[in-house]
């Protein structure tokens, strides 16, 4: 298995994290088209549990809560 000659200096390291670091970006959101809240890509809305036009998880409400 190869090994490397020499070490790896801080200032190379630091070239190569601050590259990936810089790529990095939020996660994507968008609004929910049933009730309008904000909400991650490709997930079910967390006020509404509407996915894709349809409902997949059953949310509970305040009244049924009491």
């Amino acid at each position: 298995m190869a090994t490397p000659k020499r070490k790896v200096s801080h200032a190379r390291t630091a070239q190569r994290k601050a590259h990936w670091l810089g790529a990095l970006s939020a996660p994507e959101t968008m609004s929910c088209p049933k009730c309008g809240e904000v909400t991650l890509a490709h997930h079910a809305c967390p006020s509404c549990g509407y996915y894709r036009g349809r409902q997949v998880v059953k949310i509970k409400t305040e009244e049924a809560a009491s």
